[in-house]
């Protein structure tokens, strides 16, 4: 899976972090829910570091369309509830 961090590039991550962001993602989407802004930016934070750390950055010359986004911490509790419709922000991987 391929996912952009907004503002900074995109990733190709194995299926086990995706999991872990699908966890995260779940977890975003109950603070936005709940309206716990603090809780949201630091789940963001995460959701980006879990990224960095368990994905291949590629190259900027990329042009792979990305299948989740993680977006910036500074985002909306609103902006953030426009992301989450559907699938939220990491799609649901098939389990093994």
């Amino acid at each position: 899976m391929i996912v952009r961090i907004m503002g900074e590039g995109q990733y190709r991550v194995d299926d086990e972090t995706g999991r872990k962001l699908n966890d995260l993602d779940e977890q975003v989407g109950s603070a936005v829910k709940g309206g716990d802004e603090e809780q949201v930016r630091g789940l963001l934070q995460q959701l980006a570091q879990a990224v960095r750390d368990g994905g291949e950055r590629l190259d900027d010359a990329n042009l792979s369309a990305s299948e989740a986004i993680v977006p910036p911490e500074d985002l909306s509790l609103d902006e953030l509830r426009e992301l989450l419709e559907g699938e939220g922000l990491i799609p649901d991987l098939p389990t093994a």
